[in-house]
């Protein structure tokens, strides 16, 4: 969002938790998280979204395992409330707000040998066995927190319209990670670093034409989150910031140069970025990924198409070697991702 004369972003502990649900139909309230282990190649990212006024939460659970099998689970079960982040054997536990995070996870993945199968979840979660995991990981910063609520010269938040918000309030950070999971009887002690989400506000994943987000972390020094956001009006926006140290350096520019194979998936790219102090470069390559999907359907009786592609990847840069996401978001006209070209 772009503030405006008297605007800010304020932010407190008790951001942390749970937010008044909001008039809107498509209020959404939801954290996330990812963390990777370094050294055994592996992570996963974590998810719960609730969407009170639909009735429903969302649930997602990705793991990605050193062989390239990825376990994944989506569930979209019923609630009444917006008093938890709790859904479908997940829950997001704030042990202590803005230090300590606890997450866990207790159900069923559907293991892939060949994540793409995913482009048909139908297909997919029939073809492939579903599997006990077990989840149990504690997070603290390594950074400090970055984001809040935009509210006006009242103290007020800003309204946006429900068709075009994504994320009116949100928060970020850099993490730590420690603990296990266990897919399939196979369990892994990981130790690792990621970045977590916290939002809340109107959502439709159709709201934006197409997203890169690209979230990394090479050491607890060293840290960088990238989005490129563009609208289907051609307006860009581009924000994040580089972790040096204790304190982070707002991006004032970045430019992407991706490699894609013949599905559009993104194999490897380079960005470029710049903030008030120095000019990084950033190669990354894509380890594994998955390719997940969000409907809506418009009131003419059509669906819109939202394809999102999840890649653990591994990134170099200044000489340091680092991991985390690639998250590519594009809506599907046509057939095509309509961000092919970036």
């Amino acid at each position: 969002m772009d503030l405006g004369k008297g605007q800010r972003v304020r932010l407190s502990p008790e951001d942390e938790y749970t937010h008044p649900i909001e008039a809107a139909s498509n209020f959404n309230e939801s954290m996330y998280i990812n963390l990777f282990d370094h050294q055994q190649k592996m992570g996963g990212w974590f998810r719960v979204g609730n969407r009170p006024n639909e009735g429903h939460a969302e649930m997602s659970c990705c793991i990605y395992l050193p062989d390239g099998r990825i376990g994944f689970m989506f569930q979209r079960p019923s609630i009444t409330g917006n008093d938890e982040l709790s859904a479908a054997g997940m829950e997001f536990k704030v042990i202590e707000p803005f230090q300590k995070l606890q997450v866990t996870y207790r159900g069923k993945l559907c293991l892939l040998t060949d994540p793409s199968e995913m482009e048909n979840p139908k297909q997919a979660f029939a073809n492939n066995p579903l599997v006990d995991a077990e989840v149990d990981l504690m997070f603290s910063p390594i950074a400090p927190v970055y984001g809040g609520e935009a509210v006006d010269e009242n103290d007020q938040p800003i309204t946006e319209n429900p068709e075009e918000s994504f994320a009116r309030a949100h928060y970020e950070q850099h993490m730590a990670g420690v603990g296990t999971i266990s897919v399939n009887q196979e369990s892994f002690t990981v130790n690792g670093f990621g970045m977590r989400d916290h939002s809340w506000g109107p959502r439709y994943w159709q709201n934006l034409y197409w997203y890169r987000w690209l979230p990394m972390v090479f050491n607890e020094d060293f840290a960088i989150n990238i989005s490129i956001v563009t609208m289907a009006n051609g307006r860009q926006h581009i924000w994040g910031m580089v972790l040096e140290g204790d304190t982070y350096h707002l991006l004032e520019s970045a430019s992407l140069t991706t490699q894609y194979d013949d599905n559009f998936y993104p194999q490897s790219y380079v960005c470029r970025i710049s903030t008030a102090e120095k000019q990084h470069t950033v190669e990354a390559t894509v380890v594994s990924q998955i390719p997940l999907r969000n409907r809506r359907l418009k009131d003419d009786g059509s669906w819109m198409q939202t394809r999102i592609i999840e890649g653990f990847t591994e990134f170099q840069c200044n000489g340091l070697r680092g991991y985390g996401m690639t998250e590519y978001l594009d809506q599907i006209v046509d057939g095509l991702p309509v961000g092919k070209a970036i």
